[in-house]
């Protein structure tokens, strides 16, 4: 793929593979005999879609890192070398009728979902036909399956217990999903909503996504025991994927959301990746000082990107197709941009739809029942 030396990470720029990295991203993939066999079946189709999805991602995400550079925002949150914790779940699923649920390093799971770049980015620049209608810079749209997130990091777990929980009330095949970070799981709100999803067997993956920090705290100062004890903990089966390598963590998914539609319960998803960045653009410089610059070199060398690029040439798609898709979501991605600041110009809200939309009510379906 195309680097960026303007705004992706220093360790991405002179990005090139190692022979024994490499071989770690084959190994992981081989080493369970059920994920090696399911991800075996993925058609060139299915794989290109991951391909791109990734892409996707990293090009939104640079496009916000852009407009903070510009002025036309102050900062933004990225998932920089976290995409294939975010694009591995959200292929797993059944797009069609499953929800989910992402946090500021999952906006990735947005337009894999179905929802257009264009509306994630008015978001930002709340315009009036942004999916919030410039109310929130939260993304979401449950027309596309998408729990808009809340600031309060964890608020999500009890939100996605409760729609799982109306799932099994009225007997339905779908499942929610959402993704909980390093740090989150220290949150009352984790907590309840995991016991919940517990005890009341709910169809629901809760993926806790191990970037290494909370906000400026490390891991091992926020954190005792073994990351993958919750699951133990709540009595509840519990997975362990290489987060940066998108189709252990596909596999993974796959095989949690196929045992939660079985009734078996909420399964917990352990992923293992890291920040390549600050908790926002305002905080980077802090963030290379939390860590050894090893550190930094170390998950440097795994980009999720590079590797799966890797891997699929090694396994028979062309460089030519890859080059081929980038360049159409190169382009999606900048008519995107395009889209958005036109919105900008021609599209700001106006102060008297403040509090339209503000409650929930009822569909005209359900109001010519009442």
């Amino acid at each position: 793929m195309k680097r960026y030396p303007m705004f992706d990470p220093p360790e991405y720029v002179a990005w090139e593979p190692d022979p024994a990295i490499l071989r770690e991203y084959e190994d992981t993939i081989q080493r369970d005999r059920q994920r090696s066999q399911l991800i075996s079946q993925l058609n060139e189709e299915q794989l290109l879609g991951m391909y791109t999805g990734l892409l996707r991602f990293r090009l939104h995400d640079i496009a916000l890192r852009r407009w903070v550079r510009q002025g036309i925002l102050s900062k933004a949150w990225l998932g920089t070398g976290e995409e294939a914790v975010t694009i591995g779940s959200v292929h797993a699923l059944n797009r069609e009728i499953d929800k989910v649920g992402p946090m500021i390093r999952n906006a990735g799971a947005c337009h894999e979902m179905g929802m257009p770049v264009a509306d994630m980015l008015r978001e930002y620049l709340a315009t009036a036909d942004s999916p919030s209608q410039g109310k929130d810079l939260h993304v979401g749209s449950m027309r596309h399956g998408i729990i808009a997130p809340v600031s309060q990091v964890g608020a999500l777990m009890p939100v996605v217990a409760g729609i799982a929980l109306a799932f099994k009330k009225r007997r339905e095949p779908a499942l929610a999903l959402t993704w909980i970070g390093d740090g989150a799981t220290k949150t009352t709100a984790f907590h309840e909503g995991m016991n919940l999803a517990a005890v009341l067997r709910l169809p629901a993956i809760f993926v806790l996504q191990n970037n290494q920090i909370a906000l400026g705290t490390r891991l091992d100062q926020h954190q005792r025991g073994p990351f993958t004890a919750w699951s133990k903990a709540y009595g509840v089966a519990g997975f362990s994927c290489d987060g940066n390598n998108v189709l252990d963590t596909y596999a993974a998914t796959k095989i949690a959301a196929d045992l939660v539609r079985s009734g078996h319960g909420p399964v917990m998803i352990f992923a293992e990746t890291f920040r390549m960045g600050g908790h926002a653009t305002h905080d980077e410089k802090e963030a290379r000082e939390t860590f050894p610059a090893d550190v930094f070199s170390y998950w440097g060398k795994r980009d999720p990107i590079g590797m799966y690029e890797c891997y699929l040439e090694r396994h028979g798609i062309p460089r030519r197709t890859l080059q081929d898709a980038e360049e159409r979501v190169i382009e999606e991605v900048a008519a995107a941009e395009r889209e958005a600041l036109a919105s900008r110009e021609n599209a700001q809200p106006d102060a008297s739809a403040l509090t339209q939309g503000v409650y929930a009510g009822p569909d005209e379906a359900t109001a010519e029942k009442c």
